[in-house]
């Protein structure tokens, strides 16, 4: 169901606004990627004049942020009752809390990644549910199954975005409460399955107090994560990437991983998780960066059998 259009002549909303001014190099659009879930995700946008949109629900309640400037000196606008908490968590989103320099490349491909992307930081959004549920919905389907399950069910279950977001078309996910209520054809109609349905419902049981896991260190929110019945160490890992910035929760359990890591490192063109997780040995407490640097600068093993092909879209008869 398609966002209601506002009021061409409706007053646009006055925006909270941040300056900040990173320590060093930042890249943005290389920072800011993981909150995408697809290209035509509703609750993220990079508009043509360059600027990061991003419709969040915060403990404060629904938020927008905008994201413009140079890496020189970036300004955060923001609208909805989660405006503040967005703006006070924009070093954040931004990576200020990455430290890269613990990083220290042992390949010749590493290296060159390091030095020709200097400014990727790793993003930490402080919001775990928020990460949870569409890592969720990726279990075990394709990327593009899961894109379009994610942007259904915003669509039929989510808020407008608050303030002038482009188009009228972001909106914010549903809150805990939301999501346990949504039925189980819309479930079916959005093509996720009971499984992650039900690990979805789980989750959200745990309601607010999955975000509380953001102040505790990584290890230890991944361990309570993984109490949850249908989340495990890839959709732990997955999941604090986003919400934590952690720079060693390496993707272990990916169907595709393993062998780019081992195709780059070792020209293998098959792999194991046991494998990967050897060749990323020197990179212990680091390999989350190494493997992203890897994917940015080298391509995937030749395939010799035909892509997965995306299950067929469910239709009310």
């Amino acid at each position: 169901m398609p966002a209601p259009r506002r009021d061409i002549g409706a007053a646009v909303p006055v925006a909270r606004t941040r300056t900040w001014v990173p320590a060093g190099p930042l890249d943005v659009r290389l920072t800011v990627l993981p909150w995408r879930r697809g290209g035509t995700d509703p609750s993220f946008r990079i508009t043509p004049d360059g600027a990061v949109w991003r419709a969040s629900r915060t403990p404060a309640g629904p938020g927008t942020l905008r994201i413009t400037g140079s890496p020189a000196q970036l300004e955060g606008h923001a609208w909805g009752p989660g405006a503040q908490w967005l703006l006070d968590a924009l070093p954040g989103l931004l990576g200020a809390h990455d430290d890269p320099s613990a990083f220290v490349p042992r390949h010749r491909v590493v290296h060159q990644a390091h030095r020709r992307h200097p400014g990727l930081r790793l993003t930490r959004t402080g919001l775990v549910l928020e990460a949870l549920i569409p890592t969720i919905l990726e279990q075990k389907v394709t990327t593009t199954e899961a894109n379009r399950a994610w942007k259904l069910l915003l669509f039929q279950h989510g808020a407008p975005a608050p303030g002038p977001a482009p188009a009228d078309r972001m909106r914010v996910m549903p809150d805990a409460r939301g999501w346990a209520l949504i039925p189980s054809w819309d479930w079916h109609c959005a093509g996720v399955d009971n499984k992650r349905a039900s690990t979805v419902l789980r989750a959200v049981r745990v309601g607010a107090r999955l975000d509380s896991l953001a102040a505790l260190p990584p290890e230890e929110a991944g361990r309570r994560l993984q109490s949850i019945s249908g989340i495990g160490p890839w959709t732990a890992a997955e999941t604090l990437q986003r919400s934590h910035g952690a720079a060693d929760a390496l993707t272990v359990g990916d169907l595709h991983l393993p062998h780019h890591i081992g195709y780059a490192l070792e020209g293998t063109r098959r792999s194991s998780d046991e494998a990967m997780l050897r060749l990323l040995a020197p990179y212990e407490g680091q390999r989350h960066r190494a493997s992203r640097l890897i994917l940015l600068a080298t391509h995937a093993p030749p395939r010799h059998a035909p892509r997965l092909a995306p299950n067929p879209p469910n239709r009310h008869s």
